[in-house]
Order: C-alpha cells, then structure tokens, then sequence
C-alpha cells in the first residue's frame, strides 16, 4: 500500500480507493466567445489553442504517480464523453499514456436545449433572469434541457459504477464543466445548487478518490495542466 501524502484523507484501516482524475477538453470555438455548450449536439471540435492544451493536459496526466501527485497510481485507464471535443482530448492523453480510449455516453455535457450555442447575453435577452436561476437553484432547467439535479442522476450511476470496478487503479475521465462540477460536488456531498461555485477551466485536472464504504476524498480541483 502507498504511503498517504501528508494532508491526504487518513484511512488507519487500510482501505484502498479507486481513483478518477477529471479532465476538461480544451476549447473550442465556441468556448472562445462564452457560449453555451452543452450535450445536444456532438461538435465543435476543438481550435488550435484546445489542440494545444490536450497536448498539456497529457502530459500532465502522463506525469500523475510520478512528479505529480505521487502517492497515486498511474493512471491505466481512460473513459470520455462522446462529444467531439472531450474524445479529441482524449486521444491526445490516450496516445501519451498508450491506452484506449472508451466511451460513455453518460459523461456528455449537460443539455441546454433550447439555449445550446448561444451566448450568456442572448439567453438573458429571451428568458430574462432564468440563466442565473439555472446555475444557483440547481433544480431549474432550461427549456428541453437539463438542471444540475438532472445531470447529477445521469453522471452519479456512472461515476459509482467505474469507481466500483477500478478499486486501487487510477483512471482518467474526459469530461466537461458542468459533468466534473457535478462530480466533485458529489464527492463533497454539496447540494446541486452549490455545484455551480466550482471553477473547471479547460483542460484543467480535478481530482477524486472514492472507497467502496462511500468514503471519498477531492484531492484537487480546476488544476492547470500547464506547469
């Protein structure tokens, strides 16, 4: 057994965890100009600046049991979103860890039906005051689309699922915003409504450890890929 890193969760019982190391995709055009960009469609793809940063984001998952983080396990596996812009980064982190790539499609962005791709201003424009509700109620969703609440029922199953079968292994989840907010504030046992405090930049690395008792540990959040 690894020997805790100072700070780390105590378990005196020895219990060992399943790790997930929460990846955010790079961005895309549409992350560039702050529109909404969510699970209804599969693009965009990623720009150049997003290519870059999955290229970091790689290298810094590469690095994870060694330099970073040293008292987990090395990741061995890698799970993402379907969206185009989570399995292109995703198969930048595959390459430098020389795994697969597998695909569940409970880890895609949350739906924003009826306000997919456009801006914070144009939602404002046509459902006045309903965007901040969105975010801070936690309950609220747009129109055909998704709450908090909603996407924490969809992503919950399958964090438990992969966390059950991975004890003691680190895998690595390419995902987006709003799905690794809701991780974490699973893991933190905060209501929906608080999910939206956490800050996720792209290609950014959260971090939890989950036990099979359901004791759980947020080793970091929205840390940079870039040293």
């Amino acid at each position: 057994m690894r020997r805790p890193a100072s700070g780390a969760l105590a378990r005196y019982d020895g219990a060992v965890p399943a790790t997930l190391v929460l990846v955010r995709h790079g961005v895309t055009p549409l992350t560039e100009v702050g529109a909404l960009s969510g699970g209804d469609v599969p693009g965009p793809s990623l720009t150049t600046v997003g290519r870059r940063q999955a290229a970091q984001a790689a290298d810094a998952v590469f690095r994870l049991g060694t330099e970073r983080w040293a008292d987990l396990a090395r990741p061995e596996l890698l799970v993402a979103s379907p969206m185009v812009r989570t399995q292109e980064t995703a198969a930048a982190i595959g390459r430098r860890l020389g795994v697969h790539v597998a695909t569940d499609d409970r880890f895609a962005e949350v739906r924003f039906g009826a306000w997919e791709s456009l801006t914070p201003q144009q939602v404002e424009e046509s459902w006045p005051g309903d965007l901040a509700k969105w975010v801070t109620s936690g309950s609220f969703a747009p129109p055909d689309g998704e709450s908090y609440a909603d996407l924490g029922e969809r992503v919950g199953p399958a964090v438990d699922e992969l966390a059950a079968g991975t004890v003691g292994r680190t895998t690595v989840v390419v995902a987006h915003a709003a799905v690794i907010r809701s991780v974490v504030g699973r893991a933190l046992d905060a209501p929906p409504a608080g999910w939206g405090r956490l800050r996720v930049p792209p290609c950014s690395l959260s971090i939890v450890r989950l036990w099979a008792d359901g004791d759980r540990e947020v080793t970091a959040v929205g840390h940079p890929a870039a040293d």
